[in-house]
């Protein structure tokens, strides 16, 4: 297998994602990196599913971690009769699908296929965990790879000596559409505002931007409007934990507000990823909303005086009229016309 992963940042490295060996599952903690490096080791698919739910891993994190989690809960039923060992995995699939409620629809996609692995590996008398570890390295792989095809549709917008504005932590594509950049020579100065609460911007975008090369500038999430104008930002980018068919946009909380300043001061925003089949309108997406206590803080130090409320929510929508384009492994397309990206035969695998 030919890695993906090449000459991307520490944090992409498949290793450093989530990781089954031995009878564990090892996640990067993304609450504390980079200012620590530490791994959260999983002894059952039940802390791989909490580790999820707790943001140890965030962005396409927990689809690998979902997946390794599998893998280690077909090594927890190792020693059960067969149908006992079906309906173990087919639990454990629940409990990591269902892990946070914004992204089940794409975690069941995940589980699901490692159900139909390990259903195989069975008939076949493999080893179930094996063959689900290597079923979600080479999808992983297959990401990646499918991720890249993105990054080389969005980074044809990029001008040549431009200013991108960023949200959040977009995984893969931030990693990838900053390679394809270099491979370019597009010398491009990345801008990204911190995300509160959990500083998704500040520590892990501007960390790979950082660690692949780039000049990068951490904001914090109250600046955006006026830093577009002052640096003269030249595009907006952003994944999304989920494109409906009817255009609208579900990313990390902030979004929303950056994409009305794009459109005001004429800024294009291209959001990237795969429309989601599950979520054929808006309507269909479960906005999480987290614990008030994490906006009275500030990586752990209180901020706000005891008895002040906080709100949460971890995600916003962004509608179709703001979205200049989705930038898919196919091509950019239009968000009123997502339809189209499936073909006549209505096909088309998620990059998950």
């Amino acid at each position: 297998m030919i890695r993906e992963d090449k000459d991307l940042a520490f944090m992409l490295q498949y290793e450093n994602v989530a990781w089954y060996e031995d009878g564990k599952v090892r996640i990067l903690d993304r609450r504390v990196y980079p200012r620590i490096v530490r791994f959260e080791v999983c002894n059952n698919h039940v802390e791989v599913a909490r580790a999820i739910g707790d943001m140890v891993t965030q962005s396409a994190g927990p689809y690998t971690a979902a997946g390794m989690g599998m893998a280690l809960a077909a090594f927890e039923a190792r020693n059960m009769g067969k149908e006992e060992m079906l309906k173990y995995l087919e639990k454990a699939a629940l409990t990591l699908s269902t892990a946070r409620p914004t992204t089940t629809k794409r975690m069941e996609i995940i589980v699901n296929d490692c159900l139909k692995v390990a259903r195989i590996a069975m008939e076949e008398g493999r080893k179930l965990d094996e063959a689900i570890f290597l079923h979600t390295l080479n999808h992983t792989n297959t990401r990646y790879q499918r991720i890249g095809k993105v990054a080389v549709n969005l980074v044809d917008m990029f001008p040549d000596k431009g200013t991108i504005m960023t949200q959040c932590f977009g995984e893969t594509i931030v990693g990838l559409m900053l390679r394809e950049a270099k491979n370019r020579n597009k010398e491009i100065k990345v801008i990204t505002p911190e995300t509160r609460p959990y500083f998704q911007g500040a520590r892990l975008t501007a960390s790979v931007a950082y660690d692949q090369g780039f000049d990068v500038t951490v904001i914090t999430d109250n600046m955006p409007a006026y830093v577009m104008e002052k640096k003269k930002v030249d595009l907006f980018t952003s994944a999304a934990d989920a494109i409906c068919l009817d255009g609208y946009v579900v990313n990390k909380i902030g979004t929303y507000q950056i994409a009305i300043v794009s459109k005001y001061l004429g800024i294009p925003y291209f959001v990237t990823g795969i429309p989601d089949k599950g979520h054929e309108t808006i309507d269909t997406v479960t906005i999480e909303e987290r614990d008030p206590e994490f906006v009275l803080q500030a990586m752990g130090v209180k901020t706000a005086m005891d008895g002040v409320k906080g709100y949460y929510p971890s995600f916003d929508a962004t509608p179709p009229h703001l979205v200049s384009g989705v930038v898919t492994d196919k091509g950019i397309f239009s968000p009123y016309d997502l339809h189209r990206y499936f073909g006549k035969d209505g096909k088309a695998e998620l990059v998950l």
